[in-house]
């Protein structure tokens, strides 16, 4: 590969070619999966000056260029030894998984060194893909953020102390941090404040047109920053106001419009598709029903994706009674197809309200009538009915409510019965713990609010005046529980409890001696069991408890349940499972004395979570591997000193994976890559709705904020997208008679006391002097 080659009469010595090397890192790692990445990967070595282009190009191209590596450029540069070469072939696999990490880094700083006009659709894409996850932008709309991807620039200081601009100066960029900190100066005061990657300054004086309210100081070496000058940032908050269409009713805004691109191509027909349509950024409830109705395409199917699919704004229409009775029509028609979608999505939920079950039959009845008279409606009527049967019918089938256990809140523990959703009407028995440690079980909709769980613990103490409910961890924190919180009974941690108590009587309270968790491991049980079976087993009940959660479940949790007075149980106890197997990975290997025992399971966890990995089960996988991770397991050095080194790099490949940097784009790709079914890592995309919850407002000027809406319903969407397949256990080893590892996996016994583990771990391997 590295050769002398002639191009146009010259000859360069020693060189590669840059399609050659992409195809190279492509055939050495698996965890190389595009040209894209192996590009960033060599653009790593062309900044560090290991590979130069022979006509000094500041960039890595994936084309017929030649590149050198620098041990090359000498004409007398010896070969290297055969016992350089074997340590060099060692160590190649960690090379390349470190250049995996850096080199998305690399990519996005080689594309923002190109001039604007000259990035490839790609390289938008990429940059705009970048900026989704960036804090200081998430308020924006997509189209700004794809503006900006056209027009921000690299920018990078080596040295802290570099003043970027000072107090009193004309406002000329603003910038966000993509790497590193700055301190905030103002003169008399000092530092003032400290900003962090993610974060943003200087918009302030480009939106005011005024000076600069502060100087900035580079606070560490090597920080980098992403820059929009003046011209662009005007230019854009320009094309958006000009893009923007306001509909007003008695002078106040009811719905605001945004013009984009349509990005549709010829038709079939040789007509040509509307080149922009129109999406929804806030508007009144009401307005925002209208205008989907409005614009709605009744030739799509239902699994059709119609989100804001708009080509066109369209005005109320005027016109002669033919045309009215056909745009009376056509609105009807639209209404029942809201209501299939509407109902589809719902689901069994409906159930659990009176109110909408009662419009369903009655919108039911209406059509029905509606379509002795107009026949086009009629081919609608059979869809319509067949939901409506699913959704009535359903709680007959079922005849009563099934009783949620204690704790693990199974309902069954028949294993050939399918796990149901809980549901807010079923009930709950459940034990509450008094001051004297005793209890009293209570049995209440899984959906009762705390008030009525005092009420409920009242009647059974036969007193109940000035009670409180308290939430105790296994670490003694106390959390006293408001009146109007619902569905608590399921938001506790692993291990623990609900008391209740006088609120004089709180400080009082104590954990109990169950919720320390288990004195012995289970090693002997657990080395037994086969780490595939393991794997299969966990992924089967992580399965059934993701595929209970209702999409809906994650809008009550990001914006409170109580708002909506409905459980969030399925998700809850998805959520609780992550912790449950970190802390099982801790626990067995806090409990384990002997050292040759400890390494074995930190070899069986790495095995479990490579299969969790190839099931595609992310949840537990990653799950186990922050149990690695966690203090009171990474401390463990001479543990982990014994443990083969072909683990050691499975392990820091897995790890790599969990990278919070950028927002866990490590992860991100990863997921990407993957065709469902697949558990993903929940706790990440419960995090990402906060996040869009948290840094948008759901009312901009008395308007609902449809752009924060649409963030929050994509993030639902890959959960969606996550199940649009079964998962099918496999065959052969669903056929063994695993009830052992199945039961196992199922009732895992931990401890979730960090302060304890951390205590164990320390007994175990004392800190060296």
């Amino acid at each position: 590969m590295i050769r002398d080659r002639k191009y146009h009469l010259k000859t360069y010595r020693q060189c590669c070619v840059g399609t050659e090397l992409v195809d190279w890192m492509m055939q050495q790692s698996p965890c190389v999966h595009l040209r894209t990445q192996a590009v960033g990967m060599w653009q790593v070595l062309l900044e560090e000056g290991v590979l130069n282009h022979v006509d000094q190009e500041h960039h890595f191209q994936d084309k017929y260029l030649f590149y050198r590596f620098l041990d090359d450029e000498r004409e007398d540069a010896p070969l290297p030894t055969e016992e350089e070469k074997k340590e060099c072939d060692e160590e190649l696999q960690d090379t390349i998984l470190l250049l995996s990490q850096i080199g998305p880094d690399a990519h996005m700083r080689m594309i923002l060194r190109k001039p604007p006009g000259q990035r490839t659709v790609d390289d938008l894409e990429f940059i705009y893909e970048e900026l989704l996850h960036i804090k200081a932008l998430s308020h924006l709309s997509t189209t700004v953020k794809r503006e900006l991807a056209g027009v921000l620039i690299f920018e990078s200081h080596p040295k802290a102390g570099t003043v970027l601009f000072n107090q009193g100066e004309e406002g000329t960029s603003w910038y966000i941090i993509l790497k590193g900190s700055v301190n905030v100066v103002i003169y008399g005061k000092g530092v003032v404040c400290t900003l962090h990657e993610g974060d943003d300054f200087g918009k302030l004086a480009l939106v005011n047109d005024a000076p600069r309210a502060a100087s900035i100081v580079l606070r560490e070496d090597n920080c980098h920053f992403l820059r929009v000058d003046k011209e662009d940032f005007n230019r854009i908050l320009r094309d958006v106001e000009a893009n923007t269409v306001r509909l007003k009713e008695h002078d106040q805004d009811v719905l605001v419009l945004e013009k984009i691109p349509a990005g549709n191509r010829i038709s079939n027909q040789g007509n040509s598709q509307p080149q922009h349509k129109y999406i929804v950024m806030s508007g009144t409830p009401e307005k925002i029903l209208e205008h989907f109705l409005e614009t709605m395409r009744l030739e799509a199917t239902l699994n059709e994706a119609t989100d804001s699919v708009l080509n066109d704004f369209i005005m109320m229409h005027c016109g002669t009674e033919q045309e009215k009775m056909d745009y009376a029509l056509n609105n009807k028609r639209r209404v029942i197809r809201l209501v299939l979608q509407w109902a589809a999505l719902y689901g069994d939920l409906l159930q659990e309200d009176e109110a909408a079950m009662a419009f369903l039959e009655e919108f039911y009845v209406s059509v029905s009538d509606d379509t002795r008279m107009i026949a086009a409606l009629k081919e609608q009527l059979p869809e319509l009915e067949k939901i409506v049967k699913q959704i009535s019918e359903e709680p007959k089938a079922s005849q009563k409510k099934h009783k949620v256990l204690l704790q693990l809140f199974n309902t069954s523990d028949d294993r050939a019965q399918k796990r149901q959703p809980i549901r807010g009407s079923d009930e709950v028995l459940f034990k509450v713990y008094c001051i004297d440690q005793t209890y009293t079980t209570i049995r209440v909709p899984v959906s009762s609010s705390v008030k009525e769980v005092i009420s409920a613990v009242a009647d059974k103490l036969g007193s109940g005046e000035g009670l409180i409910i308290v939430k105790m961890s296994s670490g003694g924190e106390k959390v006293v529980l408001k009146p109007h919180d619902v569905s608590v009974f399921t938001t506790l941690s692993v291990n623990g409890r609900l008391f209740a108590c006088p609120r004089d009587q709180f400080d009082s309270l104590a954990p109990l001696p169950e919720q320390e968790g288990p004195s012995t491991g289970t090693v002997g049980t657990f080395e037994l069991m086969s780490s595939k079976d393991l794997a299969h087993q966990m992924t089967i009940y992580d399965w059934e408890l993701f595929n209970c959660v209702h999409e809906l479940e994650l809008i009550y949790h990001t914006f409170g349940r109580h708002n909506f007075k409905k459980t969030t149980a399925n998700l809850d106890l998805f959520l609780r499972r992550f912790n449950e197997i970190q802390f099982w990975v801790v626990t067995e290997i806090c409990l384990c004395s002997q050292l040759s025992k400890r390494v074995q399971l930190l070899k069986k966890y790495i095995k479990i979570a490579a299969h969790c990995k190839e099931y595609k089960n992310l949840n537990s996988f990653f799950a186990i591997i922050m149990g690695l991770s966690n203090v009171a397991v990474s401390r463990l050095s001479l543990t982990w000193e014994k443990l083969p080194s072909k683990f050691k790099k499975i392990y820091a490949e897995f790890e790599s994976l969990m990278d919070p940097s950028r927002n866990h784009r490590a992860y991100r790709l990863t997921v990407a890559k993957l065709d469902p079914p697949i558990i993903p890592f929940m706790p990440l995309l419960i995090k990402d709705m906060t996040f869009t919850h948290e840094g948008n407002k759901t009312f901009t000027d008395n308007l609902v904020n449809f752009e924060k809406m649409r963030m929050i319903a994509n993030t639902v969407r890959t959960v969606k997208f996550c199940r649009s397949q079964s998962f099918n256990p496999d065959a052969a080893l669903t056929n063994k008679n695993h009830q052992d590892v199945r039961s196992y996996v199922r009732q895992l016994n931990v401890i979730d006391n960090q302060r304890t583990l951390s205590q164990m771990s320390h007994r175990l391997e004392p800190r060296r002097a």
